[in-house]
């Protein structure tokens, strides 16, 4: 028996070595674009064999494909989303515009998967076509834009919003643990009023909890699918409920709420879906290396910084300096936060870069747009259990901190008036006298007034919210 087989494309003849279940064009592929190494994400794979699937069955049962074909493909769909021959798909990443290669790719593994169950050999296109079959009624110009909605919607389901929950649930445990606790506010890196302890951590947590909200209100352009639009979203070669069909099943397939688009030519030719969400997750991104940047300062020293906080101590931080431990996860979080918008600012100029009926920078958007969503998941979701679960706050010196602010003399205002307080905040900087000695040296205040305005605890404190009656 031969070690491989012969295909045939419009373009000629290759021979095909037998074990692979990918065929002649994604060979051609292969050898077009040996880019980056990158293959393809396995969500971005799930997603477009959900897709093939959902449109088998939709085929199979309006009687465009045999029923025997529809589950033969629908089978090796299953197979494939359960784990085997995930080593098929094999394109760069950086391929033919608008992902013909990876389309050609993922139909191919599907015909020759569904050859052998049928009982045939694969190769065997006459009787399971790439083509003719598994892409029925189908075309790269609206199934890549498609998977690219169910990939984003995959990955925003099982690495994003798991995380940021996770994350926003750890802070919101750290807020009540530590909201008796008072430090010094800082504000252009200098010295401020007191606040909480644990209303910083909360402060943090309505952030991240403000952006899921964000993210969630962007997921619902994904939902909208444009699928049934064929070459040019005219529909041409498909069944006239096809398209609803299919969104039909592919909502069922992933639980979400899909729709098919009221235009599909516009549905095919904009990006701004994709634009959307990863703007979301680039907003996401700039305040979680704020959020980071922070932790780092209040975890500096131990001796020569602030270290109001400890991070746990995952790793030694130095290979020449012992006992050295280095606030990792935020180090971390933050170069995975500047990649995302790396991708986000290529997102939105392949999104501009289309031309009249099709953008063909779909694969560089998919790759971009999933790989950002996952990353930022993984980094958030390694930050919390190695990180924000872990903090441990210096009670102590936050205090101290807080004392010794000048400040506090910001209370002082409406008792002494403006420049008697900067008088008296001058004093103390250059002599080194507390603010509460000078004040009562210079009998400004009764030293039980003193006492009251400059109660730490009732400084910080938050004015709690009010609604309007």
């Amino acid at each position: 028996m031969a070690d491989f087989r012969i295909e045939r494309d419009s373009m000629g003849e290759k021979q095909i070595p037998n074990a692979v279940y990918y065929g002649i064009q994604t060979l051609r592929a292969v050898e077009n674009f040996p880019i980056s190494g990158l293959k393809p994400l396995p969500t971005y794979v799930d997603a477009c064999l959900l897709i093939k699937k959902a449109t088998a069955i939709a085929n199979g049962e309006l009687g465009c494909i045999s029923e025997d074909l529809s589950r033969a493909i629908v089978q090796a769909a299953d197979e494939i989303l359960a784990g085997s021959l995930r080593d098929q798909f094999v394109v760069d990443v950086y391929q033919a515009g608008a992902g013909t290669s990876h389309h050609m790719n993922v139909n191919e593994v599907l015909a020759n998967r569904a050859l052998e169950i049928l009982g045939d050999e694969k190769g065997n296109y006459s009787r399971v076509s790439p083509n003719d079959h598994v892409n029925y009624g189908q075309s790269t110009n609206d199934v890549i834009p498609t998977a690219i909605r169910i990939g984003g919607l995959l990955a925003l389901e099982r690495t994003l919003y798991p995380a940021l929950k996770g994350a926003i649930a750890a802070l919101q445990a750290k807020a009540g643990e530590y909201q008796d606790v008072v430090k010094s506010g800082r504000t252009h890196l200098q010295d401020a009023v007191p606040v909480r302890m644990g209303d910083t951590f909360g402060a943090w947590a309505q952030i991240l909890a403000d952006h899921l909200a964000r993210l969630q209100f962007a997921e619902k352009d994904l939902t909208v699918l444009g699928l049934g639009g064929s070459a040019a979203g005219t529909g041409m070669n498909t069944h006239p409920r096809y398209r609803f069909r299919a969104a039909e099943i592919l909502s069922t397939l992933i639980d979400k709420p899909l729709t098919s688009a009221p235009h599909l030519m516009a549905a095919m030719q904009s990006m701004a879906p994709f634009v959307a969400v990863s703007g979301a997750i680039r907003n996401l991104a700039q305040d979680l290396v704020k959020i980071s940047h922070d932790l780092r300062l209040m975890d500096s020293g131990p001796k020569t910084g602030f270290k109001e906080i400890q991070l746990p101590p995952v790793q030694p931080g130095s290979s020449i300096m012992p006992g050295k431990y280095n606030p990792v996860m935020a180090e971390m979080i933050s170069q995975v936060c500047f990649q995302v918008m790396g991708y986000d600012a290529a997102i939105a100029l392949a999104a501009q870069a289309g031309q009249l009926e099709l953008n063909v920078m779909m694969p560089m958007i998919a790759y971009s747009l999933i790989q950002s969503i996952e990353i930022l998941g993984n980094a958030i979701a390694a930050l919390t259990d190695k990180g924000l679960k872990g903090i441990v706050v210096n009670g102590d010196r936050c205090r101290q901190y807080a004392e010794g602010s000048l400040a506090l003399v910001t209370a002082l205002n409406p008792h002494i008036g403006y420049l008697n307080a900067a008088a008296v905040a001058k004093e103390s900087l250059e002599t080194g006298k507390s603010l509460r000695q000078i004040v009562l040296e210079k009998g400004l205040m009764s030293e039980a007034d003193l006492a009251n305005v400059l109660n730490l605890e009732q400084m910080s404190a938050m004015t709690p919210a009010q609604t309007e009656g």
